[in-house]
């Protein structure tokens, strides 16, 4: 099984919407560690590591979000495991 970090930047209705607390519930639902914040120029930025089903999932549905958002646009970087992630959190 192998293990990935996800980088991904969300675009379009995604702060004030509960897309980051929606995200957490996702990431840890998924057994994935990492953050969610909200960004100054109005974009949601999200870290995740786990498994790679796992994170594929949930960037899956950072393209659609909670019920409220309206997502935009996705852009995906995956890269190999971030050791430093130990939990899911929002930042």
């Amino acid at each position: 099984m192998a293990v990935i970090t996800l980088h991904a930047f969300v675009s379009g209705r995604v702060q004030g919407v509960w897309f980051r607390q929606s995200t957490k519930e996702q990431a840890g639902s998924l057994g994935l560690n990492g953050w969610v914040r909200n960004l100054d120029d109005g974009r949601v930025e999200v870290m995740a590591s786990g498994e790679e089903k796992a994170v594929r999932q949930l960037e899956a549905w950072l393209a659609r979000g909670p019920e409220l958002a309206n997502v935009a646009e996705v852009q995906s970087e995956f890269s190999t495991l971030d050791e430093t992630l130990d939990e899911f959190e929002v930042i």
